[in-house]
């Protein structure tokens, strides 16, 4: 993915954990509360199987599609 989209899409990853805050539900491996923004990139990494930063450009909308859907349907 080239610089620009990289940015962006972290932009995009810290807007979403950060609607995320507070919102995932409790989990007994983290007694302390979930970290949002882990969970987004964590999500991106299982769908995609490899990290935000190396998704071909092609990929771009579908990585923006699916941030917006893991904000609407946190788990």
């Amino acid at each position: 993915m080239n610089e620009e989209n990289k940015k962006k899409l972290w932009t995009k990853i810290l807007e979403a954990g950060d609607y995320l805050k507070d919102k995932l539900p409790k989990h007994p491996k983290h007694p302390k509360g979930r970290n949002s923004y882990a969970h987004v990139a964590l999500e991106i990494k299982n769908k995609f199987k490899m990290s935000y930063k190396d998704i071909p450009d092609e990929k771009y909308i579908s990585v923006l599609k699916y941030i917006n859907y893991i904000k609407n349907n946190p788990r």
